[in-house]
């Protein structure tokens, strides 16, 4: 299950507490205090683990505690520190706090942040000593460790993202060059979960496909799947706005002009990127309809393509573009905004 939004909660460990003792030897008159620190509680990091790439499993564990420090012992032994819990989520989890500030943004494999610390542990009545105060019985206790709530946010690593209207060929396309495997069914919202497909091309090129669930009008606003999936185009390097030109569909070029009003309402960012526009379905396209969205793409100055996913007419001009920007494109750098 694709679950890309989830809260949990971390502690850190307390620290030990120090130790109240008095060395006592036979033949060792006045022996003097011995007690040892409390060892210092573990700490709470998350690690991206490229393995992983849904949040789902902490549906099912919500709750992370490392362990405790051990107290001082006598002899001036010092308690063992608590050891460290490393909590492995997806490449491209953004971290939140409870005020909704970014904590940290792990986008690359093994990345590691420090998200609750330790309790320092309490000193043994031997740090107490002085010369006017040579026997005493006084130990400090060890201090809680950092508790916090976090929200976990995963945005997809990816070079390309498709965006479309529902039905408009986006499962269909990544089917056709790569080996993932979405849904497709003639009716709207087949996808309800990104898809990701890694996409082998001429002279060793590769790159990581995205397919997101489709846009509605409204869709920055909270309507339909739109607002739940836009975040995972926000790193993507290049995008491809597939719009389907059949009889059945919707107008293409108010399809077209959607597909923008959509991605600017949501961050404004997104129409920086690199893009092309896309006609899928061109073996059942109507010629019309397809030279109406070219007119537009022309206009906008924006590469235009025909496709058809099925009979793979246009795929390698497409494909050839997509590689070519890619090799020439920077990767995203990705506003983090509090949430």
């Amino acid at each position: 299950m694709f679950v890309d939004v989830v809260e949990i909660v971390v502690k850190a460990g307390d620290g030990g507490n120090g130790c109240v003792s008095f060395r006592r030897e036979k033949y060792v008159p006045k022996g003097g205090p011995d007690g040892g620190d409390g060892g210092r509680g573990g700490h709470v990091f998350l690690v991206a683990d490229p393995h992983l790439n849904t949040l789902y499993p902490f549906t099912f564990q919500r709750r992370f505690e490392a362990s405790r420090g051990q107290h001082g012992r006598g002899k001036n032994q010092t308690g063992r520190d608590g050891t460290d819990l490393y909590v492995r989520v997806p490449v491209g989890t953004v971290v939140y706090d409870e005020a909704g500030r970014v904590i940290a943004d792990l986008s690359e494999p093994g990345q590691t942040v420090l998200v609750a610390r330790g309790g320092r542990g309490g000193r043994g009545n031997a740090r107490f000593v002085t010369p006017t105060r040579q026997a005493p019985y006084i130990a400090e206790p060890g201090e809680p460790g950092e508790q916090r709530r976090l929200r976990l946010e995963l945005k997809l690593l990816a070079d390309v993202g498709l965006v479309g209207l529902p039905n408009a060929g986006k499962s269909t396309l990544i089917r056709a060059v790569s080996s993932a495997k979405p849904k497709v069914a003639p009716y709207p919202f087949t996808t309800t979960v990104p898809h990701l497909g890694v996409v082998f091309w001429k002279h060793y090129r590769r790159f990581v496909m995205a397919d997101i669930p489709g846009l509605i009008e409204g869709a920055a606003q909270g309507r339909g799947l739109g607002l739940q999936f836009l975040r995972h185009i926000e790193r993507t390097r290049l995008l491809l706005l597939l719009v389907d030109c059949q009889a059945a569909a919707p107008d293409p070029v108010q399809a077209y002009r959607t597909l923008l009003q959509e991605m600017a309402a949501y961050s404004p960012a997104l129409l920086e990127r690199p893009r092309a526009v896309v006609a899928t379905k061109g073996d059942i396209a109507v010629p019309n309809r397809v030279e109406r969205l070219a007119a537009v793409a022309a206009r906008d100055q924006t590469p235009f393509f025909v496709i058809s996913a099925q009979t793979g007419e246009g795929l390698e001009p497409l494909m050839d573009w997509v590689a070519e920007t890619l090799d020439r494109t920077a990767p995203a750098a990705v506003a983090l905004t509090t949430s």
